[in-house]
């Protein structure tokens, strides 16, 4: 059986894994730590190791998995910038990703903040089990006119698109590959510069790169309209949070919805409630009665799960039976 190391794991991970593994020569170890430094030599042993969102492939973490033996780092995302791949391609250690699982559970999950925000049912909710019937304060507005840009136009994206689209919205983009089927939905693509200007809500579906990194900071939100619904179920690096909180301070970010966080490798996935935290910027952010936070959940459905598992799985196998690797991550310079 060809052993694999699974950091990160919670209870649903091994569900689904144990059940796409079945009649596969693919045995699954689970560790409940993320990869660290301190944590990396779990991998002795192994000849692969499967890694979430939060786990870090540092170069010199990378260089402790080849040195236990790992030929293979199988990622249960989409998204690979916490991986160092010049490091793997340095020590001959193969990448592979989920290049989508379900882009309509993130689309959808964004609609939902967008939704929960404009008309406030959290806020309703909590006040309803109080006894509390007032109205005072739950005022939204229709998204049926409303601009909305997009920044990605991706599988995700594209979705996203449609489904505001359907709403009755003007939607927007940008993206640095215009996709023309995209077009012929209805959606114009603009600079950055002026969905910023545009839009009445702005939905972050692109990936974390060196390029997109704090793509959301100081400059962008003074462009912005004034009450903007700002929306990330992407990547937390996008945005720059001091900026952002600056902004909803001002008053020139209206509403904000995160699924995701610059530092939330340190929060998202625990129970903390019985602890102290010591992120100032995200206790902040909580204070917001305009703000929703949700813990990196976007993705999580059962459909999202099932594929993610099955797809982890095949990527193993196609390693094992050396074959091309479908979901293979390269970096640049080795594309060069």
């Amino acid at each position: 059986m060809y052993k694999v190391a699974v950091y990160s794991t919670k209870p649903y991970d091994k569900n689904f894994l144990q059940k796409a593994a079945q009649g596969h020569n693919v045995e699954f170890h689970y560790f409940e730590d993320s990869l660290s430094e301190e944590t990396a030599d779990f991998a002795r042993g192994f000849e692969a190791v499967c890694i979430f969102v939060n786990d870090r492939a540092t170069r010199h973490i990378v260089e402790k998995l080849a040195a236990n033996g790992v030929r293979l780092i199988v990622l249960r995302s989409a998204g690979f910038n916490h991986v160092d791949l010049e490091a793997v391609a340095d020590h001959g250690i193969k990448v592979v990703r989920v290049p989508a699982y379900s882009p309509y559970a993130v689309a959808e999950h964004a609609l939902a903040m967008i939704m929960t925000l404009n008309r406030k049912t959290h806020r309703a909710f909590n006040r309803v089990r109080e006894n509390n019937f007032s109205l005072n304060g739950l005022i939204g507005f229709d998204l049926h006119g409303k601009t909305v840009g997009v920044i990605g136009t991706g599988k995700i994206g594209s979705i996203f698109c449609k489904i505001m689209l359907g709403l009755g919205c003007n939607v927007i983009g940008n993206d640095p590959y215009p996709d023309e089927e995209v077009r012929k939905m209805g959606v114009t693509y603009h600079s950055l510069e002026e969905l910023f200007r545009q839009s009445d809500i702005i939905s972050l579906q692109c990936p974390l790169t060196p390029q997109t990194h704090h793509l959301i900071n100081k400059d962008a939100i003074h462009l912005m309209k004034e009450g903007v619904m700002l929306i990330n179920t992407s990547r937390g690096g996008l945005i720059d949070t001091k900026a952002l909180i600056t902004g909803l301070k001002s008053g020139k970010i209206g509403y904000l919805g995160m699924d995701v966080y610059e530092q939330e490798e340190n929060l998202f996935f625990k129970d903390l409630s019985d602890q102290i935290i010591h992120d100032d910027l995200i206790m902040r952010l909580i204070t917001f009665p305009n703000v929703l936070i949700t813990s990196h959940q976007a993705f999580f459905t059962e459909n999202a799960m099932k594929n993610i598992a099955e797809t982890t799985v095949s990527n193993i196998n196609q390693f094992l039976e050396a074959k091309a690797l479908d979901n293979e991550v390269k970096s640049e310079k080795v594309h060069a």
